[in-house]
């Protein structure tokens, strides 16, 4: 029953930071196509709170794996691993969820 619990409240908060971090992705895309766009008003609010809890482990994995340059580009893995590890993480509460 705890266990259920636990692994219910863990799911949800890492299903929010996934869809927090596809906002990420959004506007990632977004000011790199339009270089001019500053979000205003409701749009600047949820960016920023995107911004504010999705750094913290892109910047730690930043350090341990940092950007890997080839020539005049550089390909940056931190968002793509963080994803992977959160859908992992999910997937484990899940399944922890459902089997007690």
């Amino acid at each position: 029953m705890i266990v259920h619990l636990i692994a219910s409240i863990v799911y949800v908060a890492l299903l929010i930071f996934f869809l927090l971090m596809w906002a990420r992705f959004i506007y990632d895309l977004t000011r790199s196509v339009a270089r001019s766009y500053r979000p205003r008003g409701v749009l600047l609010i949820l960016a920023e709170v995107t911004y504010t809890v999705t750094d913290p482990p892109i910047k730690a994995l930043r350090r341990v794996l940092p950007p890997i340059r080839l020539g005049s580009v550089a390909l940056d893995f931190g968002w793509s691993i963080v994803m992977l590890i959160v859908v992992i993480l999910m997937s484990v509460a899940s399944s922890l969820s459902h089997s007690y």
